[in-house]
């Protein structure tokens, strides 16, 4: 919706042209630079400056102008409103297109898995996953990852309701070998399963935190092991996994939920 000219505040325009002035190229600029760059009168640049300066969202040594970090109250003020699947979306599309494989977050819910959030690249798997798709949590990196993150009672309880059924040749069903695997997942701050959920599905997974450090979800990638081995999984995709993991959690700790 475009403001009705009577309703169009000019100053604030002008006020956020000012601070848009500012970039990467440009983090210190003087009173004329913005000026030039705002298309506003040196005078005008100047007042909104100080303006601006009063109310701690610039710098200045007398000369330059430079943004404080409370400008990034306005971009957490954004974050705060969104939810998880909101502030994933952008970061698994990035991961994504930066390792061409499919991206997604989960949540635990009971005894599975369910996807909140996902970027597909390529159809990889015989069954289709959309938002909300469920998945025993035994069985997936994400689920592990999850479980482990619970008290040992819980676990306990976990594994005591499940009945684990072999999904594919590789699917590990043991109680005692779960426990390893969820335990190994929390310890290493990442899992790997291999081909347990679907044959020839490769996955991997890290937690997200919330902002009081306990864990609300899981990001993963999937290949096909014919894409990557194991040990290139290690070596290429955990890190970019781990780097995604930590900046979501970056954003949920600034926003207000």
């Amino acid at each position: 919706m475009t403001a009705a000219s009577g309703d169009h505040v000019q100053s604030l325009a002008r006020g956020l042209a000012v601070i848009l002035a500012f970039d990467v190229d440009h983090p210190r600029l003087t009173v004329s630079e913005v000026a030039g760059r705002t298309e506003l009168s040196r005078p005008a640049a100047r007042r909104f400056l100080l303006t601006l300066h009063d109310l701690g969202y610039v710098g200045t040594d007398g000369a330059t102008f430079w943004l404080t970090p409370r400008v990034l109250d306005l971009g957490y003020s954004y974050l705060s409103s969104l939810s998880l699947p909101e502030v994933a979306g952008p970061h698994l599309e990035a991961l994504a297109a930066r390792v061409h494989e499919s991206a997604s977050v989960s949540i635990l819910d009971g005894d599975d898995v369910v996807y909140v959030a996902r970027v597909p690249v390529s159809r990889i798997m015989t069954v289709s996953i959309t938002i909300g798709t469920r998945f025993p949590a035994y069985a997936t990196s994400m689920g592990r990852i999850l479980l482990a993150a619970l008290s040992d009672s819980g676990l306990d309880a976990h594994l005591d309701r499940v009945t684990p059924e072999p999904l594919t040749a590789n699917t590990k069903t043991a109680h005692e070998d779960l426990r390893e695997s969820i335990r190994d997942a929390g310890e290493q701050g990442f899992c790997i399963v291999d081909g347990e959920l679907e044959a020839g599905l490769r996955s991997l997974a890290a937690p997200i935190h919330g902002r009081d450090g306990s864990v609300i979800a899981a990001v993963n990638i999937s290949t096909q092991s014919v894409r990557y081995s194991l040990e290139a999984i290690r070596d290429d995709l955990v890190p970019e996994l781990l780097r995604t993991a930590t900046a979501i959690t970056a954003d949920i700790a600034r926003t207000t939920h």
